[in-house]
């Protein structure tokens, strides 16, 4: 009996019940249990999580102690005599016509009437046992498989050879990894951090948040040749045409957008002027410009602008003579 099944064969039992018992009493299968000793309890995380998405409570019977549940034992010899033993001369050839088969013996053997009194099981149940089930959920349990994974110093977690994002905070933290056919969730001290649509196909797929990414991380990767552009623009025509020369010269986009971005880390130490300037610059020097090259002009013209500077305060020092005393201060009037 695999998980799948297990879980599968309470969703069928369910809704042909009506309803959700109060309490589950397995056998101590590894599809239920994980372990069970007098001092301890411990279910399989799948098969709690479907116990509580139907809001019912397993108490598995104690271990080599058949009397725990002897009425599931005695209705297991049941069903093997009026239902399987029944169909061992029947021939099907498909699982369709066995199922409609044993559809059909099931519901003779419930409406079979008592020998020692009126009735019969379908008719017990529905007076005497019906009242007490729980309503069903609007939808089936779906399957959910756990596993435990460590975060890479990348933020992300493989999953099934596929690969998704967890906030970068969680590097090299284990985390546990919820997988249903359709959503992929990750917790930390059961906690919900993150959670992706299920990536299947090629191996090595990659479903990455933006928020999981750290700050230098999502500067690189806002970069596209439209954010470039409007970059571009936004320091003036010169600097506008140097992005459109790179983008039409280098040999694929990812490394054209790579010197870009390098270029547009020297704003962090020279004004929109200084730029637009040495792309100016080097516009009229050649006609295949570099990011390199603006580069050295920037700190060409930075080095030029600083010596021009100090050049003028010299000389504005010599020509006004702090100390000389004019016609104000000796009283005179300034003429």
């Amino acid at each position: 009996m695999d998980l799948s099944s297990w879980v599968s064969a309470h969703n069928h039992a369910f809704k042909y019940f009506g309803g959700t018992t109060q309490i589950l009493v397995p056998d101590n299968l590894k599809a239920s249990v994980t372990k069970h000793t007098t001092r301890e309890l411990i279910l399989n995380p799948t098969y709690r999580e479907m116990a509580d998405y139907y809001n019912t409570v397993v108490m598995p019977g104690r271990v080599r102690t058949p009397k725990d549940k002897a009425s599931v034992e005695g209705s297991v010899n049941v069903i093997s005599t009026w239902i399987i033993a029944a169909l061992r001369n029947t021939h099907c050839f498909s699982i369709d016509e066995l199922n409609e088969e044993v559809w059909k013996k099931l519901a003779e053997f419930n409406e079979r009437p008592f020998t020692r009194k009126k009735g019969c099981r379908l008719s017990a149940f529905e007076e005497e046992e019906k009242f007490a089930l729980s309503p069903l959920p609007s939808i089936p349990y779906k399957i959910s498989e756990w596993k435990t994974a460590k975060v890479r110093p990348d933020y992300h977690i493989s999953v099934d050879s596929m690969f998704y994002s967890v906030p970068y905070e969680y590097i090299n933290r284990k985390v546990e990894v919820k997988q249903s056919d359709t959503l992929v969730e990750i917790y930390f001290n059961h906690m919900r951090v993150a959670s992706h649509k299920r990536l299947y196909g090629k191996f090595g797929q990659l479903s990455t948040v933006r928020d999981h990414m750290p700050e230098n991380h999502k500067l690189f990767v806002d970069q596209t040749p439209e954010a470039a552009i409007e970059w571009g623009e936004s320091i003036g025509s010169s600097t506008l045409n140097i992005v459109k020369c790179i983008l039409d010269a280098s040999q694929t986009e990812k490394l054209a957008l790579q010197s870009i971005f390098t270029l547009k880390k020297s704003e962090r130490r020279y004004t929109k002027y200084e730029i637009e300037r040495a792309s100016k610059m080097i516009i009229s020097m050649t006609k295949r410009p570099t990011v390199k090259g603006i580069q050295t002009l920037l700190k060409s013209n930075k080095k030029n602008d600083a010596e021009q500077e100090m050049k003028r305060k010299t000389e504005t020092s010599e020509t006004n003579y702090g100390f000389t005393r004019g016609a104000r201060y000796y009283g005179g009037i300034d003429k």
